[in-house]
């Protein structure tokens, strides 16, 4: 696969490093980086668009915000590539006019905006589902008794931060992992927004969160704390669904709410982060949190 990548900031070299580092060099076929400083809005791209482009398979832009993403259509175009990522980590970076715009400039490509990066995971798209196998939401091999005894990345977030994560849970009690897990990410310097994205409602700084949480309940095979449906009370039939609709995860694409038969919600604690946003929406305060030990199937 032929990756060609669009950059701007720390951000996007600490992704083209971490690509690098991690075997996918002799995949990227070019590159160009753009000023952080570049305007927000820009009235003609055109002079922006590299010249030579080389053949691609797939676009990568990273970093950029505001307009300049506008450059990825036609970059697309005159490479060849029929699939393009450009993962969303603030709400301003890619407001969702802007995406629509870019969608509806290049037709003929599959374009996908993961939010955050580390959420993306193979949708049936060749090239983007290649890139997505070792990289995007984060999945961990975890040996554990009452201790975390190893801990291999078997697909990282592409900014690295699920290695630097994964070395810090060794030898940690297995039952404090996955909170322990988002502290980590927090040191690290993950360019997730910590401003409420509208279209989610919650930050991307959060969701970046529930995912590496995720990965570490399912390497470990279980939760240690969830929203949970008191079933007597529910009945999703008496309201709007209120918690189906609100929760984030659920925004972007994750079945961590679902409605039964019975017409009772029901909260998956692998994907569950806890953000209470369903517990205050609920209007027959049937969700609370819990702590516990949640199993996880599969």
């Amino acid at each position: 696969m032929k990756i060609y990548l669009l950059i701007s900031g720390k951000y996007g070299s600490r992704v083209v490093n971490n690509l690098a580092e991690h075997g996918m060099a002799s995949n990227i076929v070019g590159m160009e980086e753009y000023p952080e400083d570049l305007p927000h809005f820009i009235d003609d791209f055109s002079h922006y668009i590299p010249h030579s482009l080389p053949d691609a398979d797939l676009i990568l832009a990273v970093g950029l915000s505001g307009d300049i993403n506008m450059v990825v259509p036609e970059v697309a175009r005159k490479t060849g590539a029929k699939s393009a990522i450009i993962p969303i980590y603030s709400p301003e970076q890619m407001p969702p006019g802007l995406q629509q715009e870019i969608t509806e400039s290049a037709p003929d490509v599959r374009i996908v905006f993961p939010k955050p990066f580390c959420s993306l995971e193979p949708i049936g798209d060749a090239p983007i589902d290649e890139f997505a196998s070792r990289f995007g939401k984060p999945v961990l091999y975890i040996k554990s008794d009452n201790f975390i005894k190893k801990v291999k990345v078997l697909r990282g977030a592409p900014c690295g931060s699920t290695d630097y994560i994964a070395k810090g849970l060794w030898s940690m009690p297995a039952e404090e992992a996955e909170l322990n897990a988002t502290q980590k990410l927090h040191n690290y310097p993950c360019n997730a927004s910590t401003d409420t994205d509208p279209a989610v409602g919650d930050t991307s700084m959060h969701l970046a969160s529930y995912q590496i949480k995720e990965a570490v309940k399912r390497g470990l095979g279980f939760a240690v704390k969830s929203a949970v449906v008191d079933d007597e009370i529910c009945d999703t039939a008496k309201c709007q669904e209120e918690c189906l609709k609100t929760c984030p995860q659920v925004r972007i694409g994750l079945e961590t709410i679902t409605i039964s038969n019975e017409e009772k919600a029901i909260i998956d604690p692998a994907t569950c982060g806890y953000c209470e946003i369903c517990v205050k929406e609920c209007p027959q305060n049937a969700i609370e949190i819990q702590n516990g030990r949640f199993e996880l199937e599969g």
